[in-house]
């Protein structure tokens, strides 16, 4: 392969991994702490990332239908992934309370911060565009399908199964979906937005993806990783080496090449999400294998991302 392939997929790699990194240091440092991660993640949670996909989408002026396949292909790759985890769940995971940490582990995605990050890196706002696209259907279904599997498997609990309420309110409140959902409108119908509004909008955006990978290297337990149990090693295989795979495939069988099956591959190799931790110990889960299949797909997506790029660029298919 040329030297312009490996830098490619370094470029798009090692910029997230150094800014990990820091935020380890940072930590380690004492500089940064548990509690400004709650607080920075908020910020970006609630108004940065927001703020980026609503101008990401609301500047891309471009036919809906011409992401409607990509969003078709969201959708039909999740559930098809979690049916799939759902299914080997019961012969790979001994303790029925655990398969539900299981599955969602394995298909659950960081698209939305990670994701978003490789693709600006990688195709730069084209990427962005087309991600927030695939993100706005894949939200949605993480974060119901992730109740589903846990109120699965901890059905037992003295807690039961969450209200069909309480599931909409969880997704009809995420601010990623109505940022998403209010820049619809202004790409569908060309609405102009005024550029002081723009420009302080860059301002909020820029800060969403820098300040989200420093926390998330600071919220790193590796002596967590070490103590990882075989649930934990096999979700990782199935996040960061069966997923990417199943949904590259159907990508490109289907007919997307270049920066669509770029985005596919990036978004789909991610690591599993933070809020998969949250969710798995707000609803009486196992807090530490959550927080083990985090920590090991966090570490081993770098490598599976940048050999996966290699591979696309090096054939010329992105």
């Amino acid at each position: 392969m040329s030297w312009e392939t490996w830098s490619f997929a370094f470029s798009v790699t090692v910029p997230t991994l150094l800014m990990m990194l820091l935020g380890i240091l940072l930590r380690h440092l004492r500089l940064i702490d548990d509690r400004f991660c709650d607080t920075a993640s908020r910020v970006v949670f609630n108004i940065a990332l927001p703020c980026l996909l609503f101008f990401s989408i609301a500047g891309n002026h471009e036919d809906l239908q011409s992401h409607l396949p990509m969003m078709l292909h969201a959708a039909v790759g999740t559930i098809g992934s979690f049916l799939l985890l759902e299914l080997v769940a019961p012969y790979l995971v001994n303790d029925p309370r655990e398969r539900g940490i299981f599955v969602q582990g394995g298909f659950r995605g960081n698209a939305a911060i990670l994701g978003v990050a490789y693709a600006s890196m990688a195709f730069g706002s084209e990427g962005v565009s087309v991600a927030s696209f695939y993100i706005v259907v894949t939200v949605i279904l993480y974060n119901v399908l992730s109740v589903i599997t846990l109120a699965r498997s901890l059905s037992t609990g003295p807690n039961g199964r969450p209200s069909f309420t309480s599931i909409a309110r969880g997704v009809a409140t995420n601010p990623l979906i109505i940022a998403i959902l209010l820049a619809l409108p202004f790409s569908l119908y060309s609405i102009p937005i005024p550029e002081v509004l723009t420009k302080t909008g860059n301002y909020i955006s820029g800060i969403a993806l820098p300040l989200a990978l420093l926390c998330t290297g600071a919220s790193l337990d590796f002596r967590a990783m070490f103590r990882s149990s075989n649930v934990a090693m096999l979700s990782c295989v199935a996040r960061v080496i069966v997923v990417p795979l199943l949904l590259f495939l159907g990508g490109w069988l289907y007919g997307f090449r270049g920066a669509p099956l770029g985005v596919i591959f990036l978004l789909a190799a991610t690591p599993t999400a933070a809020a998969s931790y949250v969710m798995a110990r707000a609803m009486g889960g196992n807090p530490t294998l959550a927080a083990n299949i985090i920590a090991l797909t966090t570490l081993t997506s770098f490598f599976t991302t940048a050999l996966g790029l290699l591979l696309l660029r090096g054939s010329g298919l992105i």
